[in-house]
């Protein structure tokens, strides 16, 4: 393997390329806009965009395994239903609710990761059944929306937690910000996020090492469940209800977010923080979009979709050069 300084910097041009594309388009909007630059338009995009940073770093995960979650959408949109039906229906307590919710976007990421796995089917089928299960699950529930009236998550959505300058943050986007914090420390400083780079890099290299290929396979999946229904309950207070059609896409969002965020499709290359840059930067479109105020908010997809095909023609070019 090619491990000269030249390799290694071309690894890091997508983070770099990320990096100045936030930048500059921070700039611009800075110039085009009064009232674009401050330190809250840039903490609004955390705020806003708390539950797909989540998700993201789930999927983040999977996609450095190789492997893809196109479930992750339904379970944040399922974690919705079921908290608001469990709430406003029958009564239950906001800590009884919540490990529930989890445990249960836990299991489902889990059971994905087994049949991934232990039957060798792709990745995109099992998960898409996954999605197709989770969706029809809320629809069991209920077809019309559920509006959360508990003060418990009333009182979370209207919190606002204090930062210098007059600015603030929500508990949402404090707990995305420890959520993404841990899954840098899991994936670049332990074992586990080790074994999660072999086995993208190649998963007969990894058996042949000893690694514990499957448990490392059905772990990350379930990471990418749990992310997903915690981004859920993060929704929900974003929301106040619960909807079978929540985060429709949202899924793609996601792995637009990993792969502009410089992560490679085919796993074993990327950073967290590049899906952090990644989230800020689909942010960040949609911020600059509301401040022009005469663009349809399909210009949204527009961009991120023409974003999505450059990031990816870079990968291949990066490739590409690593094999010669």
């Amino acid at each position: 393997m090619n491990t000269t300084p030249a390799a290694r910097l071309r690894g890091h041009v997508p983070l770099l390329v990320t990096t100045v594309l936030l930048v500059a388009m921070f700039g611009v909007g800075s110039v085009q806009y009064e009232g674009f630059f401050s330190g809250q338009v840039l903490l609004n995009l955390l705020i806003d965009n708390a539950f797909l940073l989540v998700v993201a770093v789930g999927m983040t995960f999977v996609i450095l395994t190789g492997g893809i979650d196109l479930s992750v959408g339904a379970v944040v949109a399922l974690s919705t239903m079921v908290s608001a039906w469990l709430v406003e229906q029958h009564h239950w307590p906001i800590l009884a609710v919540v490990p529930l919710v989890l445990a249960i976007g836990t299991g489902l990421g889990w059971a994905m990761g087994w049949v991934v796995h232990t039957f060798e089917i792709q990745p995109f089928i099992v998960t898409l059944a996954g999605m197709f299960l989770a969706r029809g699950l809320c629809y069991t529930i209920s077809v019309e929306s559920i509006s959360i009236t508990d003060p418990s998550y009333t009182a979370m959505a209207q919190t606002r937690v204090p930062l210098p300058g007059g600015t603030f943050l929500s508990p949402s986007a404090v707990i995305a910000v420890l959520v993404a914090a841990a899954a840098f420390v899991v994936l670049h400083h332990t074992r586990f996020g080790r074994n999660v780079y072999a086995l993208g890099g190649s998963e007969q290299s990894a058996l042949l090492m000893g690694l514990p290929v499957a448990r490392t396979r059905i772990t990350v999946y379930a990471i990418s469940g749990f992310c997903s229904a915690l981004g859920g309950v993060l929704l929900t207070f974003y929301m106040l209800s619960g909807y079978g059609l929540h985060a429709v896409g949202l899924e793609l969002d996601a792995i637009a977010a990993v792969v502009i965020g410089g992560t490679l499709l085919t796993g074993g290359s990327g950073y967290l923080v590049g899906t952090v840059l990644g989230v800020a930067v689909l942010g960040l479109i949609q911020t600059i979009i509301s401040f022009q105020g005469t663009l349809s908010s399909w210009w949204t997809r527009i961009v991120i979709g023409a974003l999505l095909f450059v990031f990816i023609v870079l990968q291949r070019v990066i490739t590409a050069h690593r094999r010669t």
